[in-house]
């Protein structure tokens, strides 16, 4: 079942994401995921540049539909003129893809400075003008493409303020919706009150959620994401569970368990983050009752 059916129908979605293949052989990237094949609505692929050597994501999107999974191209649109924008989306649809996952800043708009919101609204309607004018079958030049090209298009959005929520982020959301967004991803959620009462603005939209969660596999994972990505992301007490468990594995597929469970009755889905652990997947998933 395709992404959009599933979210059309309600069903609780569930996606993960890749890395682009750079040092490894793209064959050994679908070795990994074949356990999970049909129990995934999608699976993203980010742009990724490591050390200035890029990964090909819509070639891996490529390789991943010739294998029977949904590939979902994922981009930033920040950096991007309307010409380049609009050159990476066509691509994608050349290469058979049918979802995007954007964000209108590198991660997410996280105030509501003047200089933000410039860049939001300025990302925004660049982002309106590119996917306008290929579902009508043009460029934004004015040539015509050879075919009609229209996405599944996912928006990513900072859940992380509870219900106090920043105007901007709201005009963020509301924006993208009147674009056409058929769903908002959040940032990692461990904290379900907060994401509760993050969902009870979200839900004036209509659009569905899908929540950001992790697969943290030790307390040294979680502590280094704290420092190196963002302070206080992961809370004390998973840490704390994480270190003193006798069996790490066990408390980690618990956490995660137990977080899905809780946003089952909250969203529409979950968007697993495996950071790197592609061939545990299957665990996590038989641990959380996921398909």
């Amino acid at each position: 079942m395709k992404l959009k059916e599933s979210l059309d129908k309600k069903r609780f979605v569930v996606t993960s994401e890749i890395q682009a293949p750079i040092d490894e052989e793209p064959e050994a990237l679908i070795k990994r995921l074949e356990m999970v094949r049909g129990r995934v609505d999608g699976v993203a692929v980010p742009e990724l540049e490591i050390e200035g050597v890029v990964g090909d994501s819509i070639k891996a999107c490529n390789l991943l539909k010739q294998n029977r999974f949904e590939p979902i191209y994922q981009t930033t649109t920040r950096d991007k003129s309307r010409p380049h924008l609009q050159k990476d989306l066509l691509l994608a649809h050349e290469a058979g893809v049918e979802n995007v996952l954007t964000f209108t800043e590198d991660y997410r708009i996280t105030g509501d400075s003047l200089q933000e919101m410039m860049f939001f609204h300025v990302d925004a309607g660049k982002l309106a003008s590119v996917l306008e004018h290929m579902r009508e079958g043009y460029t934004v030049d004015g040539k015509e493409l050879p075919s009609k090209a229209e996405f599944v298009l996912g928006s990513g959005v900072e859940s992380g303020w509870g219900k106090n929520v920043p105007d901007l982020e709201m005009k963020e959301m509301e924006e993208m919706t009147k674009i056409g967004t058929g769903y908002f991803l959040t940032t990692p959620v461990f904290d379900l009150a907060r994401f509760e009462k993050f969902m009870n603005q979200a839900k004036t939209f209509g659009i569905p959620v899908i929540a950001e969660v992790m697969i943290l596999r030790t307390a040294g994972m979680a502590q280094f994401l704290n420092r190196h990505f963002k302070s206080g992301l992961i809370p004390d007490w998973v840490i704390k569970k994480l270190a003193k468990a006798p069996d790490r594995q066990k408390a980690s597929l618990e956490i995660f368990a137990d977080t899905v469970e809780g946003l089952k009755d909250l969203c529409q889905g979950v968007h697993i983050i495996t950071i790197g652990g592609e061939e545990k997947l299957k665990l996590y998933l038989d641990a959380a009752k996921l398909r």
